[in-house]
């Protein structure tokens, strides 16, 4: 062979060689370990969705970690936890913790309600309805909680009720009455961990969204929309309410108003596995995958998902896209 051909023949092997491996590359499966800190409300759903995502990616091992929203945003921003996608029950967490300098983007993907939750074991359960729960949890004996504020946004929207109730039932004093008779003790690092203590009768009611309320089989009193924070088109009268928080930064403070509950998700930037994140994400975004399971559990998905701006959408990967759209 001519020492031409001969070298030509080798650069057409190598460029070959180079374009297999590439092709390999971009269909290569999903694998590894991916890394979620969620919202503690999403964990039922999410278990769901972990087992279809890994019966269908079988080389994907998806690792969560439930807590208050809050304090999954702080495992990366101030623990500096490894971690490929944080869920939030508050989308304003992702946006006042996380975004610009952990995370490029927030897509709203669910709602919920806060529900007051009881069972047969509480006191004055025969009595307590949607026109007298105030008046129940302030009376002597009774036992009520919720999640801490600073670590769960549960927390601060129970808080938030509250407020809203003075303020729809026309009964000043009222914010203070009931937040006087309930210790400090009573206020737990989650509202998951409300549930066990409300089920065993160590507590008599406890603030949790409307999800968990029905995945756990829990008796609740529904609130109006004007003050449960579940309807949007309320949103105006919502912001009359507020809250003060431990802020991003050790010894600040930041305000949260109040708005409807809207869960938001997205993909830390320095992600280990970032391709089986995406994918993930891709699943629990379909109506016909993640979405749906919200659904079945309780919790109303946005279909399509949102993102508040065109500039935001842009920056989405491109298997996300088609799946959201720009809403305010």
């Amino acid at each position: 062979m001519q020492p031409i051909r001969f070298f030509r023949c080798i650069i057409l092997i190598a460029f070959m060689t180079f374009a297999m491996v590439q092709i390999q590359n971009v269909c290569a499966e999903p694998q590894g370990q991916l890394v979620m800190f969620h919202a503690g409300s999403l964990s039922m759903p999410f278990n769901d969705m972990e087992k279809a995502f890994e019966a269908a990616y079988p080389k994907v091992d998806l690792v969560r970690e439930g807590s208050g929203s809050q304090q999954a945003a702080r495992k990366v921003t101030e623990l500096k936890k490894s971690c490929d996608i944080v869920a939030s029950a508050d989308y304003k967490v992702i946006d006042k913790l996380l975004i610009p300098e952990f995370a490029d983007w927030n897509i709203r993907f669910a709602s919920n309600q806060l529900v007051l939750c009881y069972t047969d074991k509480s006191k004055y359960a025969d009595q307590i309805s949607a026109d007298n729960w105030y008046d129940i949890i302030q009376k002597k004996g009774v036992s009520w909680g919720h999640s801490d504020p600073n670590l769960d946004p549960c927390g601060y929207r129970a808080l938030m009720v509250i407020q809203l109730a003075e303020k729809f039932y026309q009964k000043p004093g009222l914010n203070d009455a009931v937040l006087a008779n309930r210790p400090q003790s009573n206020v737990r690092s989650k509202s998951a961990e409300l549930i066990s203590i409300l089920q065993t009768g160590n507590m008599d009611y406890v603030w949790e969204y409307l999800s968990v309320a029905v995945q756990h089989g829990l008796k609740y009193i529904v609130l109006p929309d004007k003050i449960n924070l579940g309807n949007y088109t309320q949103d105006d009268y919502y912001s009359q309410a507020a809250v003060k928080l431990a802020g991003k930064e050790p010894g600040t403070v930041m305000e949260i108003k109040g708005d409807s509950c809207t869960y938001g998700v997205t993909l830390i930037k320095n992600a280990p596995n970032p391709e089986a994140a995406i994918a993930f994400l891709k699943f629990m975004l379909s109506p016909d995958g993640g979405l749906k399971i919200m659904k079945d559990q309780g919790q109303p998905p946005f279909i399509p998902c949102i993102v508040p701006s065109a500039q935001m959408k842009e920056k989405l990967p491109a298997e996300l896209k088609p799946l959201v759209e720009v809403k305010n």
